[in-house]
């Protein structure tokens, strides 16, 4: 097991003026070695703790002086200190599969690691859960918890995880639903394997089965030009429109028999059969917001004004816990440059040194970013255009609409298709360095360029190109309509 090491020091906090410093390791605290980050925060909550740390070989005693519950002013490198548990699931659809050699390390890792998934909302399978953590779950209250389902059918579960252990496990799902953990579904659809039929008798089985489900999030399968799955292909436009016939049906038994609607349609599906999306109210808190449920719906009206503050709360418990890394899709993005911003900074502080950019649970899902209800819309670049927006495809069906309501004719959308990964991906968090290097050479020198920064985790893109590699100087801007609108406005 690994000794956390402290990464940033919060000026005049208990643990600075008890003399931690960067690069000083943790021995223990009160005489327990702390195994993750969840673990580290219970016990630094308690007052005054004694922490032993190792400075350059050297071990020393630091009594720290703080009330309990005050935070100990320090950050650690990494949310778990021992082993992350990896993914043992062989599933057709995972995206790390589908990525190309040569990527940073960090990419290639499956985790399956039910921490991860309360820490930072990654989907867990449970195949690996175990009588000892579902005591440790139920023990501190690590909730909420993200489970992938796929399918209530046992066959068809352990086909789609390649793994037969998958038929069962979503027995753990009932037995922290009875502990009242708050859980979050995940279905990530496959054409021709849990579609159609599968798919209305999934969402049968979560009724009867698992209706205190908090929601159920219905993504369409990525495929890119690396995948070697004969089996795994795109939706034809026929078959989203049968998934979103089949969600919105639910959705009204769901909001008749228990009040919610429970289950949602990923935005891409409206993209993918053209339609327009549900009203804002219909997603509720948005508590589905990163699995690309109601993004579109929360920009617009970020971007409008009718918002009122950010919409959709980043969940899990890094937010509360002092000194866990951002990761994945929370993970510092890159240093913005100054602009008025009411919806808040357009990026966050320190960059991790060895970002992992997806975050997610074998990758089964990306974020769609930014995408809303498609609207028929002339992109092609302007010559006499001062500010153009830069963004993926799906994104400049979105977007596009926004800026000509705007009615200024100095902005211009620059939608970026993805040669990278190829395939059916179309997503503004996978845009990468070479393709914008590609549509930026061709676009005009001196105009002003917005990049969202959900393209970038710790200063990179994922093919490890920066900012500073493209052919034109581009502004980084938080993905979010407030902080777009306030850029367009900062002339």
């Amino acid at each position: 097991m690994s000794r956390p090491r402290i990464i940033a020091v919060v000026d005049d906090s208990p643990a600075a003026r008890a003399g931690l410093g960067i690069g000083d390791e943790i021995v223990s605290i009160d005489g327990e070695v702390p195994r993750d980050v969840i673990q580290w925060q219970m016990l630094v909550d308690e007052p005054d703790p004694e922490i032993v740390i190792d400075t350059g070989g050297l071990e020393r005693t630091c009594e720290i002086e703080k009330a309990a519950g005050e935070p100990l002013g320090v950050e650690v490198d990494a949310a778990l200190f021992d082993r992350v548990q990896t993914c043992d699931n062989h599933c057709p659809f995972c995206f790390i599969y589908q990525l190309p050699k040569g990527m940073r390390r960090s990419l290639y890792l499956k985790d399956d690691d039910y921490r991860l998934s309360f820490l930072y909302g990654n989907f867990t399978t449970l195949t690996r859960f175990t009588e000892a953590d579902l005591e440790r779950v139920i023990s501190e209250n690590l909730s909420p918890l993200y489970v992938s389902i796929h399918a209530t059918n046992p066959d068809v579960r352990a086909e789609l995880l390649r793994n037969r252990r998958g038929a069962l496990s979503l027995r753990w799902l009932r037995v922290l639903l009875d502990h009242d953990i708050e859980v979050h579904g995940q279905i990530v659809v496959c054409p021709g394997v849990n579609d159609a039929d599968v798919l209305d008798d999934t969402l049968c089985g979560v009724l009867d089965q698992y209706p205190e489900l908090a929601s159920v999030a219905v993504v369409p399968l990525g495929v890119s030009q690396f995948s070697n799955e004969a089996t795994m292909r795109p939706h034809t436009t026929a078959q989203a429109e049968g998934v979103v016939d089949i969600v919105e049906s639910w959705q009204e038994t769901f909001f008749d028999l228990l009040g919610r609607r429970m289950v949602f349609a990923s935005d891409e599906y409206y993209l993918l059969c053209d339609r327009s999306f549900p009203d804002v109210s219909t997603y509720g808190d948005f508590d589905m917001h990163e699995d690309g449920i109601g993004m579109a719906r929360a920009f617009e009206a970020e971007f409008d004004g009718t918002a009122e503050s950010a919409i959709g709360v980043q969940s899990g418990f890094f937010h509360a816990v002092d000194g866990a890394p951002a990761t994945g899709y929370r993970a510092p993005r890159l240093d913005a440059q100054p602009a008025p911003n009411p919806g808040g900074e357009f990026a966050a502080g320190a960059l991790p040194d060895d970002p992992d950019a997806f975050g997610g649970s074998g990758i089964e899902s990306v974020p769609v970013s930014i995408a809303a209800a498609p609207v028929s819309v002339s992109l092609s670049p302007r010559r006499d255009a001062a500010t153009a927006v830069l963004t993926s495809t799906y994104g400049a069906r979105v977007i596009g609409p926004m800026i000509e309501r705007l009615d200024r004719p100095d902005v211009r959308v620059v939608p970026v298709s993805n040669a990278f990964f190829g395939g059916n991906i179309g997503v503004t968090g996978l845009m990468v360095g070479a393709d914008l290097s590609r549509v930026l050479a061709s676009e005009p020198e001196g105009d002003r360029y917005l990049l969202p920064d959900v393209c970038l985790t710790g200063g990179r893109f994922l093919d490890g190109l920066t900012p500073d590699d493209l052919p034109r100087r581009v502004e980084i801007v938080a993905t979010d309509g407030f902080a777009l609108r306030a850029a367009l406005e900062h002339r």
